[in-house]
């Protein structure tokens, strides 16, 4: 009996110690959960009232079902924005991907300088969304800047002209100002190569493979998995693309920069239809979860791990 007493006081002492411990973590959490729920779950559930609602602010929601949806899928400017923003975020993620793999295998080589170099070609990520990097991008793609300047002087252009305001330009120099911030990605490059281990270049080495050998048939399918997250990271964090463009075209020239979320910016707070851009923001959340599950869905036929048992 006295045994039993004893097993029951340490299951009844270890079931105290835990429920403590699963409080105590509750208690940690707390801050975390409720700006969770205050600032992230609370208003999508109220944007997605909203959607089913004309709504400006001032006056109380009015609930008109679909009609927001139905507006949105006759409006051109819905299709333009579309349009404008697949064509941004096909050119800008595959460029600024291969400039930073290109740099992360440079800087895996062990050289002097070359955490000073990672450092330098981070910076460009790090001040990539302030309203002073855009401002500076403007100017030296306006009719004055240091970009007419250089090409003038190099005889590559006859006269000046205003690249942000051209239509046939404007988008790739938004294109340009992405591709420039490759810090991001190439820092988790260049983890995801540490990772790879040298004997397997070694053996390729003594097997008579080349550089390019190596690559494509070592660094490359080892390292898809990263690429693969990389992917995914970038193509949701272009998609959201709003400063740079606000700052340097507005949208403009004729809405060839008119990206989705600057559209939807206009509508909730130019126009004051916060029913219409709450019905946006859930057209762009189901595009984007579309486009994650059909990259998800492929990732098992290009996405390589390398088996936890070494098989």
């Amino acid at each position: 009996m006295i045994d039993k007493d004893l097993i029951a006081d340490k299951k009844s002492l270890k079931n105290k110690l835990m429920n403590s411990e699963k409080l105590a973590g509750f208690v940690f959490i707390s801050p975390w959960l409720f700006g969770f729920l205050a600032f992230m779950i609370a208003p999508m559930l109220l944007t997605l009232y909203y959607s089913f609602t004309s709504y400006n602010i001032v006056g109380n929601p009015i609930f008109i079902g679909l009609q927001n949806y139905t507006d949105i899928f006759n409006d051109p400017k819905f299709y333009t924005a579309l349009k404008v923003t697949f064509t941004y975020v096909f050119f800008s993620v595959p460029l600024r991907l291969a400039f930073a793999l290109v740099l992360a295998v440079i800087f895996n080589q062990a050289q002097k300088l070359t955490d000073f170099y990672r450092a330098v070609y981070y910076i460009p990520s790090i001040l990539g969304g302030s309203v002073a990097v855009a401002v500076l991008w403007r100017q030296m793609f306006g009719y004055y800047g240091a970009v007419n300047t250089i090409l003038m002087s190099l005889n590559l252009l006859e006269r000046p002209i205003s690249w942000i305001h051209t239509p046939d330009t404007a988008l790739w120099t938004l294109i340009l100002m992405a591709v420039w911030q490759f810090g991001s990605p190439m820092i988790i490059f260049l983890a995801g190569l540490r990772q790879i281990p040298d004997s397997l270049y070694e053996s390729a080495s003594i097997d008579g493979a080349n550089w390019s050998q190596k690559f494509f048939k070592i660094t490359i399918p080892l390292l898809t998995p990263v690429i693969f997250f990389n992917v995914i990271m970038q193509i949701i964090r272009l998609f959201m693309a709003f400063t740079r463009v606000y700052i340097i075209t507005q949208g403009g020239p004729i809405d060839r920069t008119l990206v989705y979320v600057l559209y939807l910016f206009r509508k909730a707070f130019r126009h004051t239809e916060l029913g219409y851009a709450s019905a946006l923001a859930w057209i762009l959340l189901i595009i984007m979860a579309v486009i994650t599950f059909i990259i998800f869905r492929s990732s098992k036929y290009w996405v390589f791990y390398q088996s936890e048992e070494g098989e």
